[in-house]
């Protein structure tokens, strides 16, 4: 790896934007992955496999697998329960706990986050897997109904996170690496920022993370105050 050998502390980046590094140690990120590819493969061959989505714009680059509720983009983008009689499974609980801590962790160091800290309720997860070398556009987590923050893991290869405004997509941007169980959170101010992932860096996973190739990014929102 690039980067695990400099100093790297938790921090607040910008307003609503906290980052804590290697947050999730190598043995759970290797149980968090074989967890994951267990889901997977129960759902390889139903239409809540894990695919990449077709976009008007293209396809995506990234593989995506759904918890709580599957992200469908026609006839419009919302968030569904059931797929073709299929129910989208729900978050595992532990994996919703491992959001609620580190959102309590990044709580710490910004104001508007810790405003969530004691009632944040993960009921979605987006799994996104980035083979070697894919990217993501810089985009908004908008279809949510709640503004409480999103939570995002990172496991295997060493990634750039940019964020921006929430008005445009072009700069400034602020840009933090991630890399193998790092944790960004966002809400407050920059819950509707555009942000993407511009580089991954392939071959620079840690052994042992579970993955051979690739990275894993798990972000988990609440979609609704109820």
């Amino acid at each position: 790896m690039l980067f695990d050998d400099l100093p790297r502390d938790d921090a607040r980046i910008t307003p609503g934007v906290v980052h804590l590094p290697g947050w999730l140690e190598l043995g759970q990120q290797a149980a968090v992955v074989s967890q994951l590819r267990e889901i997977a493969r129960e759902l390889a061959g139903t239409p809540l496999s894990m695919s990449r989505p077709q976009l008007k714009s293209g396809r995506m680059q990234v593989f995506m697998l759904h918890l709580g509720r599957m992200w469908v983009t026609e006839p419009t983008y919302r968030y569904v329960t059931h797929v073709a009689g299929h129910r989208v499974p729900q978050v595992p609980e532990n994996l919703a706990e491992i959001a609620r801590q580190a959102l309590a962790s990044a709580a710490r160091y910004d104001a508007p986050l810790s405003a969530w800290a004691d009632t944040f309720r993960p009921d979605m997860a987006l799994v996104n897997y980035y083979p070697p070398g894919a990217t993501m556009g810089m985009h908004q987590d908008r279809n949510e109904n709640s503004l409480a923050p999103v939570v995002s893991l990172s496991i295997g290869d060493e990634a750039l996170f940019r964020i921006g405004s929430t008005e445009t997509r072009n700069q400034p941007w602020d840009e933090v690496t991630l890399i193998s169980g790092d944790v960004i959170v966002f809400g407050g101010p920059k819950r509707l920022a555009f942000h993407g992932v511009p580089q991954t860096r392939p071959e620079t996973l840690p052994d042992g993370c579970g993955l051979k190739e690739g990275r894993i990014n798990i972000t988990f929102r609440q979609l609704d105050d109820r």
